[in-house]
């Protein structure tokens, strides 16, 4: 996917946080440490460094959700980390999003703390970002 397509899926996806832009997307893009995951409708883009991933986004486009897409790109992007040395992987996620933390909490993701006031919603209002982590060696399976 070029950075525009990956930019008009994560406009769809996000109001908070705000969705990236084109030009943000393409710096990750161009940053070896980081890995996009692609499926036809979604994608994930993941950091990896001294052993630990950061899960820095994952958008799914609206048509293509509550069909599976977004847990088999989140399966695959722990695969990248765990090939990539990770030995586990980290995410914030705006704590109003619960779909997302059910999809995390059902692969293996556990919550490990908060940081208060950490996105600004489209109407100025501040919600908490919930920090979430998992092992990515072989001692939790990906399910």
């Amino acid at each position: 996917m070029t950075p525009a397509e990956l930019a008009r899926i994560h406009a769809t996806s996000f109001t908070t946080p705000r969705p990236w832009g084109e030009a943000e997307l393409a710096s990750f893009l161009s940053d070896p440490l980081c890995d996009l995951i692609e499926a036809e409708g979604g994608f994930a883009l993941i950091r990896t460094i001294a052993g630990e991933a950061e899960l820095l986004t994952l958008a799914v486009a609206p048509e293509q959700r509550r069909r599976g897409l977004g847990r088999a790109i989140l399966l695959q992007t722990i695969e990248a980390a765990r090939s990539r040395g990770a030995d586990h992987m980290f995410l914030e996620v705006a704590a109003d999003n619960l779909a997302a933390i059910r999809l995390y909490e059902t692969t293996g993701f556990t919550r490990t703390g908060q940081r208060p006031n950490y996105y600004r919603k489209p109407d100025g209002n501040r919600i908490n970002a919930v920090l979430m982590a998992r092992p990515c060696g072989g001692e939790q399976p990906l399910t």
